[in-house]
C-alpha cells in the first residue's frame, strides 16, 4: 500500500448493515445536515447516530432529534462502527492523529473534508479502510450532490453501505479521486453560487416592483423547476433555454444583459477558483 505508516489490511469484520452505529467527529452544519437527512428519510434511527461536542447541551440540532452527543470524540469512536470525520480541513490531520490508537481496521472511516486526498488520510490513520465523501448541506432535505472515492482497502460492501447511506439523502457519483476538487467545486460549493443567483434574481424582482416574499419564492421555484427539467428530461440546458427565449422576446432581452455582465464567465471562474483553492488546501 502506498505511503509510509500504512499497514496492509488484515482480516476485518464486515459492517453489519442492519445494526451498525454511525458516529460524527465534528458537530457543525455539514454533520448536522447529513445526520438530520438520514433520520428524516428513515435510513437510520437517531438511537444509532452519535457525535461529540465540548458543550453537548448546545447542540440542540442533534439532541432535539434524539441523537446522543458525547463530550469527547474518543467516546464516539469507541461506540461506533462507522466514523465520519466532519471537521474543518485545517484540523483534520490533528484530529485523526489524536484518535489514531482507537481507529482500528475494523472501523470504516469516512472524511467529508475537501482537499485532503486518500493517500494522506490513509497515512495518518495507518490503514486504507477509508472513504472520501464530498456531500452538501442539502443532505438535510434529501437533495445532496455527493461524490465518493474508495480507499485502497475499503471493501465492496463498504462502498455499497456508504453509497446507500448518502444515496438516501441525494444522488451519489463514484469517480476517480483526481476529479475530486472539481467535483466538490461544482456539486458542493456550487450550491452557494446558486443561492447568490437566487438572491440576485429576487432582488431584481423587488427592483421591478414585486413584494420581497413573492420575489424570493418565485426565484427559488424558478431555479428548482429549471434544475428538475435538466435532471428529468436529460436535455442540455442550452436547449431548454432556447425553448424559453423566443425571437425578440422578453427572455432574450434579459439573457443579453446577463451576457453583457459576463454571467457565464463569472460562474466558470468561480468554479475554477474553488477547484484551485481545494487543491491548495490538500497540499
Amino acid at each position: 500500500m502506498a505511503g509510509e505508516g500504512v499497514s496492509p489490511l488484515a482480516q476485518v469484520n464486515p459492517i453489519d448493515k442492519e445494526a451498525f452505529k454511525l458516529g460524527f467527529i465534528g458537530a457543525g452544519n455539514l454533520a448536522s445536515s447529513v445526520a438530520t437527512g438520514l433520520v428524516k428519510q428513515g435510513i437510520l434511527p437517531a438511537s444509532r447516530i452519535f457525535t461529540a461536542h465540548r458543550n453537548p447541551e448546545s447542540r440542540v440540532d442533534f439532541t432535539s432529534m434524539g441523537i446522543k452527543v458525547f463530550p469527547k470524540n474518543h467516546q464516539v469512536v469507541e461506540e461506533c462502527d462507522v466514523i465520519i470525520f466532519a471537521v474543518k480541513p485545517q484540523i483534520l490531520k490533528e484530529v485523526i492523529l489524536d484518535l489514531r490508537p482507537l481507529l482500528s481496521q475494523n472501523k470504516l472511516l469516512l472524511s467529508l473534508a475537501v482537499g485532503h486526498k486518500l493517500q494522506a488520510l490513509q497515512e495518518w490513520v495507518g490503514h486504507g479502510r477509508f472513504v472520501r465523501v464530498i456531500p452538501t448541506t442539502t443532505s438535510i432535505i434529501g437533495e445532496a450532490a455527493t461524490v465518493m472515492h474508495l480507499g485502497e482497502a475499503a471493501t465492496e460492501n463498504d462502498g455499497e453501505l456508504i453509497a446507500d447511506l448518502f444515496g438516501a439523502v441525494g444522488k451519489v457519483w463514484k469517480m476517480d479521486e483526481k476529479l475530486s476538487d472539481a467535483a466538490a467545486a461544482v456539486g458542493g460549493s456550487g450550491t452557494a453560487f446558486v443561492y447568490i443567483a437566487i438572491e440576485a434574481m429576487s432582488d431584481g424582482g423587488v427592483a421591478a416592483g414585486l413584494p420581497r416574499e413573492i420575489a424570493l419564492s418565485l426565484a427559488a421555484q424558478a431555479f428548482y423547476g429549471a434544475a428538475a427539467m435538466v435532471m428529468k428530461t436529460g436535455k442540455h440546458p442550452g436547449q431548454l433555454k432556447d425553448q424559453v427565449a423566443s425571437p425578440g422576446g422578453t427572455t432574450i432581452a434579459g439573457i443579453h444583459e446577463l451576457e453583457k455582465g459576463a454571467f457565464r464567465a463569472s460562474m466558470m471562474n468561480a468554479v475554477v477558483a474553488t477547484t484551485k483553492r481545494s487543491h491548495e488546501m490538500g497540499q
